[in-house]
């Protein structure tokens, strides 16, 4: 049975053309893109917008909360927020740091409702960086380690390879690496970092695997070694300057800001050098993909970031490329979804009137589709049938 959203416009992502079009859905994937469509059922658009289903680039939706709770409650504190987050219109999240093979499963077998989601496990870490939990009164507090997360911790090139290793024999679809330190550290001066050699056989070894790898790094020299080692993109980037962002432009990086969080846990100085980052990055040519890291309590939604994206030099138009035909391009999957095209996957945005504004997206969801059906949300009624 075919679905006819009708009577509303449609955003072109890339060149950002806003043109009046019926969209034909049929299943998962958009049949047509066009005018004089018919389906066997018809939505009325009345006017509202169109957009690819964003995607997230950098989230942590099974991240553990502060306190002592059982490791279960992590896993069952994701079940809302991948049923939120794509409720208010993600459809496709990277996940960089928590979720484990069993939350994509259960996604795929129907026991729960979110988004796509592209999993990378742990974040593989030298002895001494962020990603080894390590306290001086009790050692070693491993506070996610199971079988199912295996240990990240590499120290040398060989055992680098063999870190990644253990995450593609658990699921992973990524390879997340600490390049970097935490911020913390950065600012203390006393950031653990990878060496070339690891990093080297990090992305060698992930490629052998037929994976990608992303990248947590601060700092400058950090950013600058990970794209040299062919990362394939670059989380944070706070602190970019001339010869990173060459690096970056040199080596094909892609720049995954998470404004968000940086602003909500750092002072003004290192707010206003962060977007001074972005704006480098972009007057560069750096390509810019959304990322919420949304394992900050409380959560910092996608929405959130996209308007910060746009004031630190994107615009708004620029904020949904990042999150639409950017992201998917990022992720490799641009054949697949990102744009309003026929023959991709049916993961589409309808917005309260025509404006491709960022600033007020979370007022302004009115219908989602994920997988060409329509996502009932929690505190309204499905307005489509």
């Amino acid at each position: 049975m075919t679905t006819l959203l009708t009577g509303g416009l449609v955003l072109d992502p890339d060149t950002g053309d806003i043109t009046r079009a019926d969209v034909l859905l049929d299943g998962d994937r958009i049949l047509a893109v066009g005018n004089g469509l018919a389906g066997d059922e018809a939505v009325d658009c009345a006017d509202g917008l169109l957009v690819p289903g964003l995607i997230d680039c950098h989230a942590h939706v099974a991240f553990p909360r502060g306190g002592e709770l059982p490791r279960s409650a992590r896993i069952l504190e994701s079940v809302p927020v991948l049923r939120s987050l794509l409720e208010r219109g993600v459809t496709t999240v990277r996940d960089a740091w928590g979720a484990d093979a069993g939350l994509t499963h259960a996604l795929r077998e129907g026991w729960i409702t979110g988004p796509d989601l592209l999993i990378s496990l742990r974040q593989l870490s030298p002895t001494g960086g962020l990603g080894d939990a390590w306290s001086p009164d009790t050692g070693r507090a491993d506070r996610i380690g199971d079988p199912s997360l295996p240990d990240p911790i590499f120290d040398g090139a060989d055992a680098a390879r063999a870190a990644v290793r253990r995450m593609v024999r658990a699921g992973a679809d990524w390879i997340k690496v600490g390049a970097g330190g935490g911020m913390r550290d950065v600012m203390l001066g006393r950031e653990v970092t990878a060496t070339e050699a690891e990093l080297h056989a990090i992305v060698d070894e992930a490629r052998r695997c037929g994976r990608d790898v992303l990248a947590h790094a601060h700092g400058a020299r950090s950013v600058t070694a990970a794209a040299r080692a062919g990362v394939r993109s670059v989380e944070h980037g706070v602190f970019l300057d001339e010869e990173s962002i060459a690096a970056m432009r040199e080596h094909g990086c892609w720049f995954v800001p998470t404004l968000a969080p940086i602003r909500g846990n750092s002072d003004a100085e290192v707010v206003a050098v962060h977007e001074r980052s972005v704006r480098l990055a972009v007057a560069a040519g750096i390509p810019v993909a959304a990322g919420s890291d949304l394992a900050v309590r409380p959560h910092v939604d996608l929405l959130t970031e996209l308007r910060l994206l746009a004031d630190a030099g994107l615009g708004d138009l620029g904020a949904l490329r990042a999150a639409t035909v950017e992201g998917a391009r990022l992720l490799r999957l641009e054949h697949d979804r990102g744009r309003v095209v026929a023959g991709l996957r049916a993961d589409l945005l309808l917005l309260h009137d025509g404006r491709p504004d960022v600033h007020d997206l979370a007022d302004r969801v009115h219908t989602v589709w994920h997988n060409g059906r329509p996502v009932c949300r929690q505190r309204l009624r499905c307005d489509s049938p």
